[in-house]
């Protein structure tokens, strides 16, 4: 039986492509196992997933000046050792990484081993932890051409972002139920990321009454973000936060307005989702999002509203816009190479273990 060992972590980007991957690792006779820190959020996202868990020192790699900068460097070099003895015992026959500072003195422990290492990028422009990683990576997989041009043309793959099967799944009739809403009006659906984005919820209520007039609105807004004053508003129906039911509401969704994580827009692209992007400022960023948006609305995938621009107005203009010309956006993301990630990824993988990628 093939051993892989799965590592990323630090945020839920760096490990949901991780979770995507599961079901086809299983399917093809993979055994799994998991390398993250000893309590991040990594470790409680793999619980639900019956994969071993192993727990390392990390630290993270700052351009910046502070304190534990002097003493990071150390939890790194104990993380590689520790990384290094995991991988001894269990000589998995690859390593998929999927980024996050954790993931660095695992790659280098596992390229000391001469074990095969394959990493992805979601974002466009390479991360510090990723940097470190590529030089002794076979594979760096990538969700935007542009990302192509700054990774070694022997090792880049544009692969897309590896997307949660379940999430092709909704029920169009049960998120009906769940909001209360009627089956012969578009719904738009927002998105402001785990912890909600205070702009966008702002932006959104403002709109509404103009919204409403066209539209039935699903706003996920995050935690104690609801509004308690918009409760009963006919054809708006707010949640903090959604799992399951985060398949259903998609289904139902005609238009999505969302923030632009690099995996929340492949999300969006793997259901061919129009969407309107507000990527987070580069005031509060270093402007992946930015970037990332700019690319899915160069490639036709996309608006855009810059923060600094947002308005009511204007959102309600986009919103109209993008759903009058939907049928030319789903047409244009349904001819993107970013699509069918799980699959290209797993042909990598399979090469890998099997000592013939090239």
């Amino acid at each position: 039986m093939k051993k892989i060992v799965l590592t990323g972590g630090g945020t839920a980007g760096h490990v949901t492509p991780n979770i995507a991957l599961l079901p086809d690792l299983t399917e093809a006779g993979y055994e799994i196992h998991y390398i993250g820190s000893y309590d991040g959020i990594e470790k409680r996202l793999i619980e639900d997933y019956k994969v071993s868990y192993y727990g390392i020192s990390t630290g993270k790699f700052r351009r910046y000046f502070a304190l534990k900068n002097f003493t990071d460097p150390l939890r790194v070099i104990k993380g590689y050792g520790e990384a290094r003895k995991i991988l001894k015992r269990l000589r998995p026959d690859v390593v998929f990484s999927k980024g996050g500072f954790v993931s660095v003195p695992v790659v280098r422990a596992a390229h000391s081993l001469g074990i095969p290492c394959i990493i992805h990028e979601s974002d466009m422009t390479p991360g510090l932890a990723n940097k470190l990683c590529i030089p002794v990576a076979q594979k760096v997989c990538c969700n935007f051409p542009e990302t192509l041009k700054m990774l070694p043309a022997d090792k880049a793959v544009l692969t897309g972002s590896p997307i949660r099967a379940e999430l092709r799944q909704g029920n169009r009739i049960s998120a009906l139920d769940l909001c209360g809403f009627t089956a012969n009006k578009p719904v738009v659906m927002v998105i402001g990321g785990s912890l909600g984005a205070a702009s966008i919820n702002k932006t959104v209520r403002e709109a509404l009454p103009k919204l409403l007039e066209d539209f039935q609105i699903i706003h996920i807004c995050g935690k104690e973000k609801v509004d308690n004053l918009l409760l009963n508003v006919p054809g708006y129906k707010q949640f903090e936060y959604v799992k399951t039911e985060l398949k259903d509401l998609f289904a139902l969704a005609d238009v999505v307005i969302s923030r632009a994580g690099a995996n929340a827009i492949c999300e969006l692209l793997a259901l061919k989702k129009p969407n309107v992007l507000i990527p987070l400022s580069a005031r509060s960023s270093r402007g992946d999002q930015i970037l990332n948006a700019r690319s899915f609305e160069s490639q036709g995938f996309s608006l855009v509203i810059d923060e600094d621009d947002l308005i009511d107005t204007l959102l309600v203009e986009k919103v109209h816009e993008i759903y009058f010309s939907r049928q030319i956006y789903i047409d244009a993301m349904g001819k993107s190479d970013q699509l069918g990630s799980i699959q290209t990824i797993m042909k990598l993988i399979h090469k890998a273990a099997a000592g013939t990628a090239s």
